[in-house]
């Protein structure tokens, strides 16, 4: 008895494949506005002018930090889903 030839897979197409996005609109607001404060910290050291000013030793350190780490949070973020009531 023969066997039949194997089916070649057919390639899918772009439409068939719903395209999911990792990070959603509140994630790209998030860090934009860590972005912002990063920028905003910087450009105060900047116009301070002094290495041993007041911003650039106490102010500017502990925003940036926390500038950094609104980041990384932005980016692991996940909004909860709601749950989805059977009718």
């Amino acid at each position: 008895m023969k066997s039949l030839p194997k089916k070649q897979p057919q390639p899918k197409k772009a439409a068939d494949k719903a395209t999911v996005m990792p990070l959603e609109a509140i994630n790209y607001i998030m860090i934009a506005f860590g972005a912002l404060v990063i920028a905003g910290s910087y450009l105060g050291m900047y116009l301070e002018r002094e290495v041993d000013g007041f911003f650039t030793l106490f102010i500017s350190p502990v925003t940036l930090i926390g500038a950094y780490v609104w980041i990384a949070f932005a980016v692991l973020y996940r909004p909860k889903q709601e749950k989805k009531q059977a009718s």
